[in-house]
């Protein structure tokens, strides 16, 4: 997209006044919402946060002042929310206001809100996500700023809110940068906003901050995990109870507010045809969660998945967070997941990829509860800046916010650290000590990434990279019909892989336009679609070693990359379904396979 203004090189504060740990699970706890109608200003210049010198301006004189000009005419301002236009929270700019569609740079967000905060507690405001660069504001005063435009961030306000009349006031810039995560270049609509839910979240002085609930790593009879406290309390009794396996197990946290736990169960394990999930209540003195959790295990064997211990294919498919119908903006509400998530299943999906970012929580928990497995991922994506170090804090920090979200749902069993990557020492140092964080994190999943095919002979292809050796799967994206020779290339191809992994196929497709007919060899038909599909799986089912695949992509998606008159109209056309909602020949050829697979499985 082409910014109204370029980059300046403005100051760095990334350490500026940090978001507060990550607090869990916030939909369980006390909070009330902040989504609605908000006043918003539209500022390319930023001139509500740097004087005519680019240096930062004192609150007072900022747009986190929020003066209204109406009540002194006598001093000069030359803004006023009360009298600008608004934009809906959640949502994207781009799709709410015409002027805004292409637009990179900052819009200022303002919400007035009254709270009564009683003592001995405490509030937080809740960002599900804002895109990307978010500074924001109470009462006239910064109170943090965070980098990244999917994962979630909380600062605390305790000691700042009023019991009336509140500014929050919210500064969100979405320019590309070419050291950000992603960088400049991507294939997806770079969405500005508060794209996600904001919450006011009250807990007590000493609370549950966070916690993780899993089978133990290669022990599928023992439930075992942490709590982490957060106050001034921070050494208490932790009980951890799952009554329906009559489970009630307590703690003792140290000085630091930790205590780590595990314990015999015999659960009914979480699988696709079995979404189970138990009620658990994490209780400390002075505050208590519940959650619903699943218990499975995911492991590797060879080239095969397995799931509980037994062999699992998965049938998939890539799916961009784009509303299902209408204007296409950023998907935020439950529906329109339920909707996205139901055309998956009516495909006969077991698994979904979440691509290319961490997709909104409730996306995930609803895959959880209809028995999809889930690949989720961080937009490193393309061309990385892989030696600046700020560069890697940032998509460190981005999978470790998504791992810290995500790590209780059952259905997640992939963490992925990157989408094509070209190759090179500071890339593969990069990557690999994400892959390093991730298990640090969290050694119960499976950790990869969406690496390339290479060539290795006429009609031979394979993955010639050293991440493989680090990853648990060879997981690649292909598009052999489509960027690599016509459709009839996918019979005369074989394919051969250097290491005894699992393969999945991350990527395939082709794009048409739907309802557009033509010959089989016209490029965006559905007949060029169908035909391409039916011998892609022709392929897929000579793959040594296939474990899974998801073709690209669900459906439709912006992305200002695809610019063809009458065929593109900014829209990436390799949906499986439409922007409107209809379904292109190509889901018709995965349901079939997906249905065959399923019925081969089941005997």
């Amino acid at each position: 997209m082409t910014s109204c203004l370029m980059a300046a090189a403005l100051p760095s504060f990334s350490q500026e006044n940090p978001p507060a740990p990550q607090i869990i699970n916030v939909e369980a706890r006390q909070t009330t919402s902040l989504d609605g109608v908000w006043k918003s200003i539209v500022d390319p210049y930023e001139n509500g946060y740097y004087d005519y010198r680019l240096k930062p301006l004192a609150d007072e004189l900022s747009y986190f002042a929020d003066r209204d000009f109406n009540e002194d005419r006598t001093v000069l301002y030359e803004y006023n929310f009360n009298t600008d236009k608004t934009l809906q929270v959640p949502g994207d700019w781009n799709t709410q206001r015409q002027e805004l569609y292409y637009y990179e740079g900052t819009v200022w967000y303002r919400r007035n809100f009254d709270y009564d905060l009683q003592p001995g507690k405490r509030l937080f405001v809740y960002f599900g996500a804002a895109n990307y660069e978010t500074v924001a504001g109470l009462n006239g005063h910064k109170i943090g700023k965070h980098t990244g435009g999917y994962t979630p961030f909380n600062f605390e306000i305790t000691d700042m809110v009023k019991a009336e009349n509140n500014s929050l006031v919210v500064k969100v810039d979405n320019r590309r940068k070419p050291e950000g995560v992603p960088t400049v270049n991507c294939d997806w609509w770079n969405y500005g906003g508060i794209t996600r839910s904001v919450l006011l979240v009250e807990t007590p002085e000493t609370f549950v901050r966070d916690y993780f609930i899993q089978l133990k790593k290669g022990d599928m009879r023992t439930i075992a995990g942490w709590v982490q406290l957060d106050g001034p309390e921070l050494s208490q009794d932790v009980t951890v109870s799952i009554p329906e396996l009559k489970i009630s197990e307590t703690v003792t946290t140290d000085g630091n507010g930790y205590a780590s736990f595990e314990f015999k169960a015999k659960p009914e394990y979480w699988c696709p045809e079995n979404p189970k999930l138990y009620d658990v209540t994490v209780a400390a003195e002075t505050d208590s969660v519940n959650d619903r959790v699943g218990f499975r295990s995911i492991e590797t064997s060879g080239t095969d998945i397995l799931l509980n211990g037994k062999k699992i294919f998965c049938r998939g498919v890539s799916i961009h967070e784009e509303m299902p119908y209408g204007k296409s903006g950023r998907a935020f509400s439950e529906d329109q997941d339920r909707i996205l998530l139901g055309w998956a299943r009516e495909m006969g999906c077991n698994f979904v990829r979440l691509a290319h970012y961490p997709h909104n929580e409730a996306m995930v928990r609803l895959a959880e509860e209809m028995g999809l497995l889930v690949w989720s991922e961080i937009p490193v994506y393309w061309t990385i800046h892989w030696e600046n170090p700020d560069t890697y804090a940032n998509a460190e920090s981005q999978l470790t916010d998504m791992i810290t979200r995500d790590k209780n749902r059952a259905n997640v069993v992939i963490w992925s650290v990157a989408n094509e990557t070209p190759h090179g020492d500071a890339r593969l140092k990069f990557l690999s000590s994400l892959i390093s964080k991730a298990r640090e994190m969290d050694p119960t999943r499976l950790v990869s990434a969406a690496m390339e095919k290479s060539r290795k002979g006429k009609d031979l292809l394979t993955v010639d990279d050293d991440l493989a050796d680090l990853v648990d799967l060879v997981s690649f994206n292909q598009y052999v019909g489509w960027y690599d020779g016509n459709s009839e290339k996918c019979d005369r191809v074989s394919w051969e892989f250097p290491v005894k992994k699992p393969v999945f196929i991350s990527e395939f497709g082709a794009g048409a336009v739907y309802g557009r007919h033509g010959d089989r060899t016209e490029r965006f038909t559905e007949e060029y679609m169908e035909d391409m599909y039916g011998r892609t799986v022709r392929m897929l089912e000579r793959m040594p070693g296939l474990a899974g695949t998801t073709p690209w992509v669900l459906k439709d998606f912006r992305s200002p990359r695809r610019q063809m008159p009458e065929v593109q109209d900014d829209f990436n056309r390799k949906g499986l379904v439409s922007d409107q909602g209809g379904k292109k020949s190509g889901f018709y050829v995965m349901q079939r396979w997906y249905r065959k697979l399923a019925s081969e499985a089941a005997e």
